[in-house]
């Protein structure tokens, strides 16, 4: 009877997760074959506090707590999407929060390095994500605005890196550690509303391109806001 239960539960999110990639994502413009296809794969339930899984695969952003959010859904995608990923990638990420953008990221690209400032939040997604199998990611506790210094294993420049809270400006210390040709992705504004903006390094320098409106948590550091 139980593993029964299991089984049905099981079906159920795997419908919910794909009438998500149909109406969420597709029908808004997200066509990246590999993206979709992490979709599929990642059981976002897991990545939310048990008394919100029912509300997993909403087009919405939960609560994680910390004062974190796990983004909606088509935001991730859309961010992914843009940074033109490729499976040789090493991309950095800024804020691991619940861990699911870093489990859609280690199953397309090479390698992830993940940086996280709240402890909780850093070993629950480690957790989780031990526990799913992942053998390609690594993990730093700290400062994001400054990027992977001093993580371990030792790495100075990143393919893509991708920025999961909004700062106010872009941090020097993330746009030093692309690699040329590399992408940055990033919420830039204020508090209450920000840009989407990619930063591409090419050997004239950088180029800027902003992607439209979005809200996201902020981006605490000494190259973000303030506590």
């Amino acid at each position: 009877m139980v593993n029964e239960k299991r089984e049905k539960l099981k079906m159920r999110y795997q419908s919910l997760r794909e009438s998500m990639i149909k109406y969420q994502l597709e029908t808004r413009g997200i066509t990246d074959i590999e993206v979709l296809k992490a979709f599929k794969i990642i059981p976002r339930h897991r990545f939310v506090d048990f008394n919100f899984q029912h509300l997993a695969y909403n087009d919405s952003p939960l609560s994680i707590g910390e004062g974190q959010t796990i983004s909606q859904p088509y935001i991730v995608a859309l961010m992914l999407q843009l940074l033109e990923l490729k499976n040789s990638d090493k991309v950095l990420e800024i804020g691991t929060g619940s861990g699911y953008q870093t489990a859609l990221l280690a199953e397309i690209v090479q390698e992830v390095y993940t940086v996280e400032r709240i402890l909780p939040l850093l070993k629950n997604a480690k957790t989780i994500l031990n526990d799913l199998g992942y053998k390609n990611i690594f993990y730093k506790a700290g400062d994001g605005t400054l990027g992977w210094e001093n993580g371990i294993p030792k790495r100075e420049k990143f393919d893509k890196i991708i920025v999961a809270a909004a700062a106010p400006d872009i941090p020097e210390s993330l746009t030093g550690q692309l690699a040329m040709n590399g992408k940055l992705i990033i919420p830039t504004g204020d508090r209450s509303f920000q840009q989407l903006v990619i930063i591409s390094k090419t050997e004239e320098g950088y180029v800027h391109r902003n992607e439209g409106g979005c809200m996201f948590v902020p981006l605490i550091g000494a190259e973000g806001w303030q506590l």
